[in-house]
């Protein structure tokens, strides 16, 4: 078969999209904006992606779900195809090594382990894994390999995890509260008398701790906010559509009449449960 034959055969699976890549990134036939893409301005619809993926979960688009699985598995194959012309690894390099890492980290599924184990001792048996395998890559800081290009809540959460592991926690939700309060007393004074930049700061100091309390009750600060941007986009859609009934639009209405549209969605929502 060749590559024309297998770029257009609908089972040629991974193999087919490597090949699509390839052709897409040819200097003299390929498309010329793939051709003009490289890791830098790859990265960020990577990320967006991956979003979409999270998305179509939250929103149990199941039938969606597969396409945006294979928009991300493209910009896996897209950074090996990059990486390969570089002389950097291929394709094959990223598969085997995921392969060999889930092996690693499984020793209670592919090695000796028992697997008579709770959920909480199989993932501390997976963070002493990574521990060394950091420590083999010469990561001898408690944060070092927390990578920095990560959304910032889950890379806040990710640090106090690395940093918990050491003893350097509260040890309870209660000492995170009262700190919650400090941070947000700070801010409110530094609204007054500071800078731009320290008033950000102060926020960023608040948010840290926020996303602390998070941790501490097993939430997922980042899936939490995901949830309160759904609820908050379906309410105020429920808003303008009560303001449409009495012919105007948000701009059209006042605080008071938008914030009592609100406590009707909110109780409209409840009742429904």
């Amino acid at each position: 078969m060749t590559n024309d034959d297998a770029i257009h055969d609908p089972g040629g699976g991974l193999d087919r999209l490597a090949l699509i890549m390839a052709r897409l990134r040819d200097p003299e036939t390929g498309c010329p904006w793939d051709i003009a893409q490289d890791f830098r301005s790859i990265a960020p619809y990577t990320i967006e992606e991956a979003y979409e993926v999270a998305d179509a979960i939250e929103r149990q688009a199941w039938d969606e779900l597969a396409g945006e699985l294979g928009d991300l598995l493209l910009q896996v194959v897209y950074h090996a195809r990059m990486a390969e012309e570089a002389g950097h690894f291929a394709l094959p390099d990223v598969v085997r090594a995921i392969s060999d890492k889930m092996v690693a980290r499984h020793p209670h599924v592919f090695g000796d382990d028992s697997r008579d184990k709770s959920a909480e001792q199989q993932s501390a048996d997976w963070e002493a894994i990574k521990a060394a395998e950091r420590a083999g890559q010469a990561q001898a800081g408690t944060l070092d390999g927390v990578a920095a290009g990560l959304p910032a809540l889950l890379r806040a959460v990710k640090l106090q995890k690395r940093a918990a592991r050491v003893g350097f926690d509260w040890p309870s939700t209660d000492e995170v509260i009262d700190k919650i309060v400090e941070e947000a007393r700070e801010l409110t004074q530094a609204r007054d008398r500071l800078t731009q930049a320290e008033i950000e700061e102060e926020f960023g100091d608040l948010l840290f701790v926020m996303a602390n309390l998070a941790r501490h009750l097993k939430i997922d600060p980042e899936a939490a906010l995901r949830g309160t941007n759904a609820k908050f986009t379906r309410r105020f859609k429920m808003i303008e559509a009560e303001l449409a009934k009495r012919g105007k639009r948000p701009e059209d209405s006042d605080l008071a009449e938008m914030d009592a549209l609100w406590d009707a969605a909110k109780a409209a929502e409840k009742a429904a449960r």
